[in-house]
């Protein structure tokens, strides 16, 4: 089983420390959501479990499959079966959102790897998230509105099967129709293949269609308590202010 294990992680940026003694275990066949304030350090987990240099790990451990992998770089993160979908995916001009597949799938597969099936696939998805087929010959993000660049993100994860989903914000800039989109292929790829999921959401509207067992209030750097989906609903009735102080 492919776990992920965060232990005591501590991160700083520039002088900046944003994690503190961060530590969060999340199994295989788990859905983990994380919400909090603004600046909390909710983006910055993500980012640096996927291995982004612009933070320093000063402590502690990121364990993947048995390994710590803080030192790995992205790539080899991601062929291990490590998603990242981003809070505010970035366009590359001159890549086609098909080349991009067909190489990031080839590289994780190898000699495994199959076009015509993978044509099929990418093909299912695009129409399965109501995108416009001529987006997969387009450059990556391309002149892609907030919404296509999320069911990007989505049909990228789909087609790249990880084992360990980070999802940051993935409902920002979607509208209500595209949100069930998303949310319902999120939940048809976990309930196919059973991955973790950490999930990053300001929006307990999400989690209709997305179900976390588990759902963590960060503050400060660190998880200040933890509970099942009715601490969403309290957060959304009462704020962050009242929960989670007696933790602190």
């Amino acid at each position: 089983m492919k776990n992920l294990k965060i232990e005591n992680l501590t991160v700083k940026a520039g002088e900046k420390t944003i994690l503190k003694n961060f530590t969060l275990e999340i199994k295989a066949g788990e859905i983990h959501a994380i919400m909090g304030p603004n600046g909390t350090g909710k983006s910055t987990l993500t980012k640096v479990i996927m291995g982004d240099t612009n933070y320093e790990v000063t402590s502690g451990k990121i364990i993947y499959d048995g390994k710590n992998i803080i030192k790995m770089p992205v790539n080899e993160r991601a062929k291990m079966g490590i998603f990242l979908g981003m809070q505010m995916p970035l366009e590359i001009e001159g890549v086609s959102n098909a080349d991009f597949l067909r190489s990031a799938l080839r590289a994780k597969e190898g000699d495994n790897f199959k076009l015509l099936p993978f044509i099929r696939e990418v093909e299912s998805y695009t129409e399965k998230l109501h995108m416009n087929k001529e987006m997969i010959h387009r450059g990556v993000n391309a002149g892609f509105s907030g919404g296509e660049r999320k069911k990007n993100e989505i049909l990228q994860m789909n087609v790249l099967k990880p084992d360990v989903v980070l999802l940051d914000e993935i409902d920002s800039g979607l509208d209500v129709d595209s949100l069930k989109l998303v949310g319902e292929a999120v939940m048809d790829y976990y309930n196919e293949r059973k991955p973790a999921i950490l999930l990053v959401t300001h929006y307990q509207r999400l989690l209709d269609y997305i179900k976390p067992d588990y759902i963590h209030i960060m503050k400060d750097g660190h998880i200040a308590c933890s509970g099942d989906k009715s601490l969403a609903l309290k957060i959304e009735q009462e704020g962050y202010d009242k929960v989670g102080n007696d933790d602190e």
